[in-house]
């Protein structure tokens, strides 16, 4: 069985095309996780609060990011996907945030082959109501865990998801290869 995070290419055009991974679905509160070492998804929590994911949420393979995880990209879409569903995307803003204390930014991206999205290409093409739901979905999810706080930094433009992918795409490359 492949390892999606390790065996996966980052995507078929890095940074300007990726895949994501997908964990946790639009309109649900489970945490989903791909644990590498099974390897598959697997049900790491029930959000705590009652909010659910605004997008389906996941990685980008062969990445690493400041927070030693795999690098988070949100996937806007109309219909949520499955568990392990790879989506060919296309970055558009990365949200700055931090997670108790580390950086924790999100890649925000759309599906390649959605034509819904086709006019989405960066940041100021996103809604200030979908931009909204997402910080406030981020901002708010770890609101009842013991001890866990977020907080979400502002938005930056397609420009800087790229940088920040070609990071993770290099701290991946330093740790694992």
């Amino acid at each position: 069985m492949a390892n999606l995070w390790e065996d996966l290419e980052t995507g078929p055009n890095p940074p300007e095309e990726i895949y994501a991974v997908v964990e946790c679905l639009k309109g649900e509160r489970n945490k989903y996780e791909y644990d590498k070492d099974i390897p598959g998804v697997v049900l790491d929590r029930v959000l705590h609060s009652n909010v659910h994911y605004p997008s389906d949420y996941g990685f980008i393979p062969q990445s690493y990011y400041d927070d030693e995880d795999p690098f988070d990209v949100l996937v806007l879409v109309e219909d949520q996907t499955f568990p392990g569903c790879v989506i060919e995307a296309r970055p558009v803003a990365l949200m700055k945030m931090d997670d108790d204390g580390e950086q924790d930014d999100k890649v925000i991206a759309v599906p390649s082959e959605d034509p819904r999205y086709d006019n989405v290409q960066d940041v100021e093409d996103l809604t200030e109501q979908q931009k909204d739901e997402i910080s406030e979905f981020f901002e708010t999810y770890k609101n009842l865990e013991a001890g866990k706080q977020t907080e979400t930094l502002g938005w930056e433009d397609k420009q800087s998801a790229q940088d920040a992918i070609e990071h993770a795409m290099d701290l991946y490359e330093e740790n694992f290869a």
